[in-house]
């Protein structure tokens, strides 16, 4: 591939995909990018490390259903959370004879830590060189605070007895999301997802504010009507000053009588 201008460049084709990344000096960018594997398409292969020593290969889970959903980070605040509460359903997801797996960038000793440190039942795969996260289209351009890296998007795959993908779910909720997943494999309405406990406290702060407000309110009117009162009641009471003038001339008068 040809750019003009670019005398040291380097261009990195993914798979037989349409992904192309360059390099021209420290400059990089993205020139084409796959979209994510929807329902209907055909599950990449893989053969990937997981935690424990371990290692996957899709041919084993042939013939079974499965869900593959993919997080950005060991030990971060929202992965930890889903990673959790996929540990906790785990039974239910056993009883319908559907194996999870979680897959994410890190390195198997990362997963290890990860593991160990929330006694996380299920494996997780690593894929370090990105070539499962690719495959699915889940490697992704993203924007922090206006800089823009490449990182992995949260969201899960079903994918069926015959290898394709049965379900896509894009940008999940970390709290919720097992649960969805749960209730989608056995057939179920999806549960209500939970108000945050930050909102709820922030409205119930609010709330309060407002209430306490209303109930000042009279008590300024009152102690502003009352200050009024006082004055004007001092107003009248006290008699006329008389000019300076005035009164010098009153005590002259008196002294000449």
């Amino acid at each position: 591939m040809f750019l003009p201008g670019a005398n040291d460049l380097t261009v990195r084709v993914v798979h037989s995909q349409a992904r192309v990344e360059y390099t021209v000096g420290k400059a990089s960018g993205l020139l084409k990018d796959i979209t994510m594997l929807q329902a209907g398409d055909l599950a990449p292969s893989f053969s990937l490390a997981s935690d424990g020593g371990r290692h996957l290969d899709s041919a084993t889970l042939k013939g079974s259903r499965y869900v593959l959903y993919f997080y950005p980070k060991d030990d971060t605040p929202g992965c930890t959370r889903e990673a959790c509460a996929f540990r906790d359903k785990l039974p239910a997801f056993d009883k319908l004879g559907v194996p999870v797996f979680g897959v994410s960038a890190d390195q198997a000793k990362a997963h290890d830590k990860f593991v160990n440190k929330y006694s996380l039942n299920f494996p997780l795969l690593a894929d370090p060189e990105h070539q499962l996260l690719e495959a699915y289209g889940v490697w992704v351009e993203k924007s922090l605070y206006g800089r823009k890296y490449f990182g992995i998007q949260r969201c899960t795959f079903v994918i069926d007895a015959k290898g394709r993908i049965e379900k896509v779910w894009q940008k999940v909720s970390p709290d919720s999301h097992a649960g969805e997943v749960l209730a989608y494999l056995a057939g179920e309405a999806a549960p209500a997802v939970p108000v945050a406990k930050a909102a709820v406290k922030t409205a119930a702060v609010k709330k309060a504010a407002v209430k306490k407000a209303a109930v000042k309110k009279p008590a300024v009117k009152r102690a502003a009507a009352k200050k009024a009162a006082v004055k004007q009641a001092a107003t009248r009471k006290a008699p006329p000053k008389k000019p300076v003038a005035a009164k010098k001339a009153a005590k002259k008068a008196a002294t000449r009588r």
